[in-house]
């Protein structure tokens, strides 16, 4: 019964959308209280920006002193094209093998509540009692950057009071029977270029264009992406969070509807994320004397911006990392750690010096987050609980150091 109730709430909170771009952020908040309620625990609302509110659920420890736990997941999904999914994306529809097909499935909404189901499961065996304090954080906006969720949060007195010392955030799934464990990101940049140039007719070669700017920019940007992909592939041991990537992602210019136009400026837009062994003040001086040899006049701005690449000590000395490794040693089960390719709120949490992991406990799973047709198993989603009843008891029973 506990197992089939927690694959009901795990679909019922599947289909409350909060998709951007308008997501359902009122209807989940009320749907988390009612859950923190029916789990027991304490639980309060934050409004970091109007319309934006985090959802704060409180284990209190024995020893409200030492530094907390934060186990947290992100409220909001990405959008979906519906006519290349099996199924409703927003049904949660159980197939008869047990996959469960929904956007959020992986990113990340099995997370949240395999973190509840798991205290719920704790709290009905007795052993929800820790010696230190556990918040249960669910964030808006991840999607979009995190500027008016985590961001916020981050900054406000409510999060200093939370005492972090540790946290916890998602991963990716891994399609072997190992688990995935981030111990870093790479640092995403998103930036937009304008390239302005002489105007005229169509039929005429028009001298310091635009596009020929544009040209040149894209080829010294998918250059440089080239040799990252070539890199990866080459050397075995390298994942893809240990090479930069960089993607051209929107290209803007001229009138859609006189194509004779030569225009005054074109805009394209890049998403940028830089390795951890990449150097940024070196990238972005190299970046920015590509734009310089484009041509005169060219400018960027930062759409996303993110100065720090902060990583969480995996060595055996760092008091988390063995905490969290030696509870897979317990449970006999192989862990592979890896920089994370993408980002997530938890390197607002990094930034502050606060060591902090990625891991989504989805083995035997194709990785599907942002794509058509994203599933979990019910099977993988229940072992997930089982895995955190383990860990989160480690974590939060770690005695002072």
């Amino acid at each position: 019964m506990t197992e089939e109730k927690a694959v009901t709430v795990f679909r019922d909170y599947l289909r409350i959308k909060t998709v951007h771009p308008t997501p359902a952020y009122d209807e989940v908040v009320v749907f988390l209280e009612n859950l923190a309620k029916d789990v027991g625990i304490q639980c309060r609302t934050l409004e970091v920006h109007p319309g934006r509110v985090v959802v704060i659920m409180t284990i209190p420890g024995s020893d409200p002193s030492l530094p907390s736990i934060m186990l947290n997941s992100h409220t909001d999904v990405v959008p979906v094209f519906q006519d290349q999914w099996v199924c409703d994306p927003f049904e949660a529809k159980k197939m008869e093998n047990g996959d469960i097909y929904a956007r959020g499935t992986q990113d990340m909404k099995s997370v949240g509540i395999q973190y509840m189901e798991a205290i719920r499961k704790l709290k009905k065996e007795n052993k929800l009692n820790f010696l230190r304090t556990i918040h249960v954080t669910w964030i808006p906006d991840e999607e979009i950057g995190g500027k008016l969720g985590m961001a916020k949060f981050v900054q406000h007195e409510e999060f200093k009071n939370l005492n972090v010392g540790f946290g916890l955030d998602e991963g990716l799934a891994n399609p072997t029977d190992a688990f995935t464990v981030f111990y870093g990101e790479r640092t995403p940049w998103w930036i937009r270029v304008r390239c302005p140039g002489k105007p005229g007719h169509g039929s005429r070669f028009i001298e310091d264009n635009a596009a020929e700017k544009v040209r040149k920019v894209i080829n010294s940007f998918l250059s440089f992406r080239d040799e990252q992909e070539k890199k990866l592939k080459t050397h075995g041991c390298l994942r893809l969070g240990d090479v930069t990537t960089v993607n051209l992602t929107n290209l803007k210019g001229g009138f859609e509807q006189s194509l004779n136009v030569v225009p005054t400026e074109m805009f394209l837009g890049f998403d940028i994320r830089i390795a951890p062994t990449e150097g940024l003040n070196d990238f972005k001086t190299m970046m920015e004397e590509w734009l310089k040899q484009a041509g005169e006049g060219i400018t960027y701005e930062f759409v996303q911006y993110n100065p720090a690449q902060g990583m969480t000590s995996t060595d055996k000395s760092c008091p988390w990392w063995s905490t969290f490794t030696s509870v897979f040693e317990k449970l006999g089960i192989s862990i592979e750690k890896e920089i994370f390719p993408a980002a997530t709120d938890i390197r607002y949490i990094r930034e502050l010096g606060i060591p902090a992991l990625g891991f989504s406990p989805m083995n035997n799973t194709p990785i599907l987050l942002h794509d058509h047709n994203e599933f979990l198993n019910e099977k993988v989603f229940l072992r997930g609980i089982d895995i955190y009843c383990e860990l989160i008891p480690a974590l939060a029973n770690l005695p002072k150091q």
